[in-house]
């Protein structure tokens, strides 16, 4: 399996996507949407296609403005209250174990208090930098969360390895500037335009030196 050349670069840093990237939390992030767009009318398929935008922009596509803070409460109350059934997705304990000493990060579309209950229900060990959509003026797609993500650890955004998932995740990684490994856990293949694309983190290994960060074929 090939990388597309990503071997061959050190970065100074990765950058991780959370929830189908680290985290498996489809089942409740279904359910918690599901019974919100039944309380709001809406159907299933309008629901459909928002992998990676924040809970806000989406409640702001369906609602209208007067709306829109109550429903992005009831969405927080329904996913909070449901982390059921979360596991760590393959190679992802062991992708950030291998950059642990190194500058890493997760940017992620939760917001802090939903992220933080979603790795404590996985046990996921997280890393220091942890950007929340409650910390950017706008979410993914938009730069911002990987921007102060780079920010935070100090290094040029440019040199970064984003980690992600969904293609909006990924616009927002190469709005950034930083190069992209998708993994297919959420998304077809077809769909993940990224510099490179892994079945899921088992398929690679990063190696942490002196000079930066590399990612290998596993």
């Amino acid at each position: 399996m090939g990388l597309n050349g990503l071997e061959d670069r050190v970065f100074d840093a990765v950058l991780f996507d959370m929830d189908g990237t680290l985290v498996d939390s489809t089942a409740a992030v279904y359910r918690a949407w599901a019974r919100w767009a039944v309380e709001h009318g809406l159907s299933e398929d309008q629901m459909r296609g928002h992998d990676g935008i924040p809970a806000a922009s989406i409640v702001a596509k369906f609602l209208p403005e007067a709306e829109r803070e109550a429903g992005v409460l009831r969405i927080n109350e329904l996913e909070l209250n449901d982390t059921e059934g979360l596991l760590v997705l393959p190679g992802a304990t062991e992708a950030l174990a291998a950059v642990a000493d190194a500058p890493n990060a997760i940017a992620t579309s939760c917001t802090m208090p939903l992220a933080k209950a979603r790795i404590a229900s996985s046990g996921l060990v997280a890393p220091k930098v942890l950007v929340t959509a409650d910390q950017v003026e706008h979410g993914k797609p938009a730069p911002d969360p990987y921007l102060l993500a780079a920010e935070r650890l100090g290094v040029d955004p440019t040199r970064c390895l984003v980690v992600e998932d969904a293609p909006l995740g990924l616009q927002a990684a190469k709005a950034a500037g930083c190069a992209t490994l998708a993994v297919v856990t959420t998304t077809a293949r077809e769909k993940l335009q990224a510099d490179a694309v892994v079945s899921d983190l088992s398929e690679v290994r990063f190696e942490a030196g002196p000079e930066g960060i590399r990612v290998r074929s596993a």
